[in-house]
């Protein structure tokens, strides 16, 4: 975490959105430390619990072809949406940038004039050689202010958004992103179940549950028994109430074991 608060992210945080939630790519611990941080920091009034919900955690390195790669996987799906935490300054090994414009425009760098002023702006003389090239972006970047030095980071197509890796530059830069973009939630509603039977038994009441109804199944051991906890979701209520009760009676019915966790 201090290596965090002195340094900022060397290898970028990538997650993926999926309907209501984000899905971690790589970086959990570097998530969770930013978090810490954010709890130090109230002053900054950021809300890192509304940043990004993680559900897989893959670590990458911070290595050209593999950064490429996430961001090809990211890219295939359309309904993606990409956060990514440093890698976008003047160094030799900041390699978003470059990535970005060739995975996202497949269009070489081009030099942002309302970046090129700012940086111009704040360093003077001292812009160059190398600071200038912070402002050398992917093709139609739409530049995200940062409100601590006004050192911007960029997105692209209102998808894929690139920040620094400084958590204090980085947090309100995203919580931006994510009022302006994201906050418009669908609410959904969800019954779980716990039945201490075999997944086995219930799979052809699975079968019956429509498409447009998220289903999850679980099973577990629990004191050596088969177990398996099942979960339905939809933005419908009633819909759900209807399939849940199929598991229910079923059960009901075979006398199993049933524990109904709180609906939501």
């Amino acid at each position: 975490m201090e290596s965090i608060r002195s340094r900022g992210l060397i290898s970028p945080i990538t997650v993926l959105k999926k309907e209501d939630a984000f899905i971690l790519i790589a970086g959990q611990l570097r998530l969770e430390a930013f978090k810490r941080l954010n709890q130090e920091e109230k002053n900054n009034n950021i809300d890192s619990d509304k940043m990004v919900y993680s559900k897989i955690d893959i670590f990458i390195k911070d290595d050209e072809n593999l950064i490429r790669k996430t961001y090809n996987f990211i890219k295939d799906d359309e309904s993606g949406v990409m956060f990514s935490f440093g890698g976008i300054g003047a160094t030799p090994d900041d390699l978003t940038r470059a990535v970005a414009a060739d995975v996202f425009t497949a269009k070489p760098l081009e030099r942002h004039k309302k970046f090129e002023q700012d940086i111009l702006e704040r360093f003077g003389e001292d812009a160059y050689p190398h600071r200038i090239h912070m402002a050398d972006l992917p093709q139609n970047s739409q530049l995200l202010f940062n409100p601590i030095n006004n050192m911007s980071g960029f997105s692209l197509q209102d998808r894929y958004f690139f920040t620094p890796g400084f958590p204090e530059m980085s947090h309100p830069m995203l919580c931006a992103v994510i009022e302006k973009f994201f906050s418009k939630s669908v609410k959904k509603h969800r019954r779980t179940l716990l039945a201490q039977t075999s997944e086995n038994t219930l799979i052809n009441i699975m079968k019956e549950i429509p498409k447009d109804i998220e289903l999850s199944s679980l099973p577990m051991l629990r004191d050596g028994r088969a177990s398996v906890e099942i979960s339905l979701c939809s933005t419908d209520a009633t819909y759900v109430e209807k399939y849940f009760h199929l598991f229910e009676d079923f059960l009901k019915k075979e006398k199993e074991e049933v524990t109904i966790k709180e609906s939501f």
